[in-house]
């Protein structure tokens, strides 16, 4: 079943059972696809929408960071809560070793020898990773691969 299909059947499963910060969720979720497919004109594939799910996902964690700050445990919790329910819909993500394997291949199939070879790299790892692994831990790997 497709990612879309799934969080429609998951928002009427949330409107059945009267989950309202479940169902709060996956509206924000919803919405954000739509907004992305009016603003481009397209309907959105798996692909697209996780990159939006990883979006909101970024949004949280920073959002999470911020009110513990704020010493507002409340509305990190909250955040939390979204957070958990929003890594539902990403693909499973990459093992530390399965990651090095694909940053090893990508710096042999760009010929990267050095640093200034790093956006080379980061280029073949972003479509291949992208919603499967942390990005910023790649280019780290990536960096430390490239300087050692």
């Amino acid at each position: 079943m497709s990612l879309r299909l799934t969080i429609q059947e998951d928002m009427k499963a949330a409107m059945r059972s009267r989950e309202a910060d479940r169902l709060s969720t996956i509206r924000l979720l919803w919405s954000a696809v739509k907004q992305r497919e009016v603003d481009e004109r397209k309907e959105l594939n798996d692909a697209d929408i996780t990159s939006v799910i990883d979006r909101m996902i970024k949004q949280r964690r920073d959002s999470i960071e911020q009110f513990e700050k704020g010493a507002r445990a409340d509305l990190a919790q909250k955040e939390a809560a979204e957070l958990a329910l929003l890594q539902t819909y990403m693909p499973q993500a990459l093992s530390q070793e399965e990651v090095d394997a694909a940053v090893a291949s990508a710096i042999a199939e760009a010929g990267a020898s050095g640093p200034a070879d790093m956006g080379k790299v980061m280029a073949l790892l972003k479509p291949r990773l992208a919603g499967r692994a942390d990005l910023g831990q790649v280019s780290g790997a990536v960096k430390a691969w490239l300087a050692g």
